[in-house]
C-alpha cells in the first residue's frame, strides 16, 4: 500500500514489442519468446543429473531472446550520441558523456511539460515559443527540472505514421532549456528534432544545411541527455511533478532503455 494517497504513479514509457512499429523497419527490435516447455532442456544442461520428467509438471522457466539497439523503446540518449564533444561554450570541448557516465541525479528531477500538440507535423520549435509556452503555464525554469515535450506524435504511436508525426525542437529552443540549466529533456516523438522526412524536405527547399539534426547538435555546446518515444504526457499536469528515468548502464554506449514514470503529488499539482 502506498504510505503517500495522494501520489500517483504514471507510466511515459511504451512497450518494446514486435507488433506495433516505433522504428523504421531496419532498426525494429525483435523479441523471441520461450515458454516454460521449451527451456526445460537448457535446465537439464545447467543442473547435470536432473532429467526432464524432475521439473513440476514438465516446466523450467519462461524467457525471452531480444535484439534492438540501445535506442529502442523508451531510452535516455547520452551526449555521446549527439557528438564526440560537448560543453564548447562551457569551456570546453570535453569528451562528451557515455550512458554510464550520466550524473543519476539527472534522472530524478521536478518535471515540466510544455504542450505543443497543437504544431504541425515538422515544426521545429523557436526559443520564443518554449518562452510563450512557459509563460502560458506560469512557470519560471529552474536548473536540473527535466522538461519534456508533448507533441502530436505522441497519439500517433501505434500507427504507420509514428516516426513522421510531432513538432520538433530545434538548436536555440533547445539552447534555451540547457542556458538555464535544464539537463535532461524528453519529446514523445521518434526524435528530439523534427522528423527526418519533413527535415529532408527543408533542406532540399532551401539548401540550409545547419538544419541537420540541429536540436541534437546543441549538445556540443552544452552537454544535455534526453528521452525519446515517451508515451502518455497528455495526463501530466505543466508542473507540479517529478521524473524517474534512470537509464540501463551500458558501458560506453550512446543510450540506455529506461522505465520513465512520472510522480504526481496532487498536493501540488
Amino acid at each position: 500500500m502506498d504510505a503517500h494517497p495522494t501520489r500517483r504513479f504514471i507510466d511515459l514509457s511504451i512497450y518494446l514489442e514486435n507488433d506495433v512499429l516505433s522504428d523504421p523497419p531496419p532498426l525494429a527490435p525483435k523479441i523471441t519468446y520461450q515458454t516454460h516447455k521449451e527451456t526445460v532442456a537448457e535446465f537439464v544442461a545447467l543442473l547435470p543429473g536432473t532429467r526432464p520428467e524432475d521439473y513440476p509438471d514438465g516446466e523450467a522457466a519462461a524467457a525471452e531472446w531480444v535484439t534492438l539497439t540501445t535506442h529502442s523503446g523508451t531510452h535516455l540518449d547520452a551526449p555521446y550520441h549527439f557528438h564526440s564533444t560537448m560543453d564548447r561554450k562551457l569551456g570546453g570541448p570535453r569528451p562528451s558523456m557515455t550512458i554510464d557516465q550520466v550524473p543519476l541525479e539527472w534522472c530524478f528531477q521536478p518535471g515540466v511539460k510544455l504542450d505543443f500538440r497543437h504544431l504541425p507535423d515538422g515544426h521545429v520549435v523557436t526559443a520564443a515559443e518554449v518562452q510563450r509556452e512557459l509563460e502560458r503555464i506560469g512557470h519560471d525554469l529552474r536548473p536540473l527540472e527535466i522538461v519534456v515535450v508533448n507533441t502530436r506524435a505522441g497519439e500517433r504511436y501505434g500507427h504507420d505514421d509514428y516516426i513522421h508525426a510531432g513538432a520538433g525542437m530545434g538548436y536555440e529552443a533547445t539552447m534555451y532549456l540547457l542556458e538555464r540549466g535544464v539537463r535532461l529533456t524528453g519529446t514523445d516523438a521518434w526524435s528530439w528534432d523534427a522528423p527526418f522526412s519533413h527535415t529532408s524536405k527543408k533542406i532540399a527547399r532551401t539548401g540550409d544545411k545547419s538544419l541537420i539534426w540541429e536540436g541534437h547538435k546543441a549538445g556540443r555546446d552544452i552537454g544535455y541527455c534526453h528521452l525519446e518515444k515517451l508515451h502518455n504526457l497528455e495526463s501530466l499536469p505543466p508542473h507540479g511533478f517529478h521524473i524517474s528515468c534512470f537509464p540501463h548502464k551500458i558501458r560506453g554506449a550512446s543510450a540506455g532503455w529506461t522505465r520513465a514514470v512520472a510522480i504526481v503529488d496532487d498536493r501540488l499539482s
